[in-house]
């Protein structure tokens, strides 16, 4: 066991759901590195958003809410998203003294002694009575495999690995995907390649009008009903559809966004469809989505029949001291706001319903870090400008 520190709570994850739980357990009295502790495998702060092209600029940020307590304001639209939330998030973290630990690997979660969850990383263990895992989707990219694929002679790249439309200069590039990903990289690369080409399992569903509240609940409640019923979760944007807006307009009018068939299989110089029809390709880019990263869940098998995870809002069915945030319905910046509130205060009532049952089950005092936190806490000074306390 190497001689585990022990905290009421860990959080594994510093993007949008991680920084919201971590304010949320602040708010309610329990205290970092005694109650809490925030672990974060990324070199720096900024979540997923710091791994993003420079091309996306912030002004091409479509719904990014801000965290709890904190807005972004005065930011440059011009700059690139990747820097400007990046820099948002440090100073978040700093402002409400959440001590983020990074960069921690956390290896697997996996039951420990009395109770307790034993959080295996790289940085030593950790000895939790509840867990908030906020890990999101980055770091599993999602690649099909498709007959031939290995036979290519070009270059195959993920949504992950997207360096910016310029390094497709002359290129012929085949852009697999149908979300706002795909269609993005299309927009941008076509001034830049040769020639691309847009292919999709299923055609595109643009959405016109404007996305009002009551349509924003209608699309979590599907997405939210998968994971109810333990099947993996489909993301918010695949039961939304795609704004039709003017630079989708002007995509589909120049030809850019006009949609093929998924091809059946890949050559050494391109891909082909059954009919016999060939398109030659230097480049194919996967924006193919992502999935959960949740491997280091393994031990504790949270998975069902279904090959998801069955959810009773943030908390797991098969475990209450497990919460899962920006997963399924909460992966949006908003949902993720409100899952690291629901999943607290889901916390809050586990531990103070049984604050001593670790210490009690193996014969021994609670220690400090068994008992229930504080109730209030002073919170952190906040700058001028801020939203906190609304």
């Amino acid at each position: 066991m190497n001689n585990p520190r022990e905290v009421q709570t860990v959080v594994i994850g510093a993007g949008q759901a991680g920084l919201a739980a971590a304010h949320h357990l602040r708010r309610a009295g329990f205290a970092p590195d005694r109650d809490f502790v925030v672990l974060d495998h990324s070199p720096g702060p900024g979540g997923a958003w710091q791994f993003r092209w420079p091309s996306l600029t912030y002004g091409k940020v479509h719904g990014m809410h801000a965290l709890p307590g904190m807005e972004l304001t005065d930011a440059d639209p011009a700059r690139p998203s990747a820097e400007v939330i990046s820099e948002y998030f440090d100073r978040y973290e700093r402002v409400f003294d959440l001590r983020v630990r990074r960069p921690v690997e956390v290896r697997a979660v996996r039951e420990g002694t009395g109770g307790r969850l034993l959080v295996e990383t790289s940085d030593g263990d950790w000895s939790t009575r509840t867990l908030i895992n906020a890990t999101g989707t980055w770091d599993r990219p999602f690649w099909p495999h498709y007959p031939g694929q290995e036979s290519f002679r070009g270059r195959q790249l993920h949504t992950a690995q997207y360096p910016g439309p310029e390094a497709f200069a002359g290129q012929r590039v085949v852009v697999v995907g149908g979300g706002a990903s795909g269609t993005q990289h299309l927009l941008e690369i076509a001034g830049h390649a040769a020639a691309t080409t847009w292919v999709t399992r299923r055609p595109p569903v643009f959405r016109e009008g404007p996305f009002d509240e009551n349509a924003g609940r209608a699309a979590v409640a599907l997405v939210e009903e998968r994971v109810r019923q333990g099947l993996p979760p489909r993301s918010v944007v695949s039961v939304t559809g795609l704004p039709l807006d003017d630079a989708i307009r002007r995509g589909i009018e120049d030809g850019v966004l006009d949609r093929q068939p998924m091809f059946d299989r890949i050559t050494p110089t391109g891909v082909e469809w059954k009919d016999g029809r060939h398109v030659d390709a230097d480049v194919i880019l996967w924006a193919t989505g992502f999935r959960a990263a949740i491997d280091h869940l393994a031990p504790l098998r949270l998975r069902g029949p279904g090959g998801g995870i069955r959810m009773e809002g943030t908390r797991t069915a098969a475990d209450p001291r497990i919460h899962l945030v920006g997963y399924g319905p909460s992966a949006s910046t908003i949902g993720a706001n409100r899952a690291g509130r629901a999943a607290v205060r889901d916390i809050r009532r586990l531990l103070d319903r049984e604050p001593a049952a670790a210490g009690a089950a193996q014969g021994r005092p609670p220690s400090p870090h068994t008992v229930a936190p504080p109730r209030h806490l002073t919170p952190p000074p906040v700058p001028a400008g801020s939203s906190a306390g609304r």
